[in-house]
């Protein structure tokens, strides 16, 4: 049974970065353009699976893959919710609060919501707690750190400027989320017992 657990996950990583491969060739009708957003609802979801550029891609899709088997208990239902939900909300912060960025692509502010909500969803794990405690400390510090002094390294490897706003709006979805999944399960257990 546990095999085929994994199996699901590993499965599930070579979808998504195959897909992301896909879009990849076609940019250009994938990625976040605000005055196209509304009228092209798609890019809504894909502008965060084009990136600017392969090293962009590599990077992303390596900390995409790593997220399954850091967290073990994590299932693909929940991913592919998050998946679902990140990023049409990352996307309309953007539209409706940040009227300056015209032009988005990449999954690092998914990833960032991803890592926070499966890090406070952890939280319930006694043996786990440690680690998420010190996962979202580390999300905390990095996004203190790109917002007080930048991203110049990362923007000099990907070859384009990171946008620090999508880090923050992506765990600001993170919290959300996982948070909400806490209370319904929470809920859920009041209502058994």
């Amino acid at each position: 049974m546990k095999d085929q657990i994994w199996i699901r996950k590993v499965i599930l990583i070579a979808v998504c970065v195959s897909v992301a491969a896909c879009l990849q060739v076609f940019t250009d009708h994938f990625i976040y353009w605000k005055s196209s957003l509304l009228t092209e609802f798609w890019r809504l979801w894909t502008a965060h699976w084009v990136h600017v550029g392969w090293m962009h891609f590599l990077l992303n899709m390596l900390a995409f893959a790593c997220l399954p088997f850091i967290f073990p208990h994590v299932r693909n239902w929940h991913l592919v919710a998050l998946l679902l939900l990140l990023p049409p909300f990352i996307s309309l912060v953007f539209y409706y609060y940040l009227p300056y960025i015209d032009a988005y692509a990449g999954l690092s502010g998914v990833l960032h919501g991803l890592y926070t909500a499966v890090s406070i969803v952890y939280l319930q794990y006694q043996n786990e707690r440690k680690f998420a405690v010190l996962v979202l400390v580390l999300i905390a510090a990095k996004l203190i750190w790109e917002n007080t002094f930048g991203q110049s390294g990362t923007a000099q490897l990907i070859g384009s400027p990171v946008l620090t706003e999508a880090h923050l709006i992506g765990a600001i979805g993170g919290v959300l989320c996982g948070s909400g999944y806490l209370l319904l399960v929470g809920k859920d257990k009041e209502q058994t017992h």
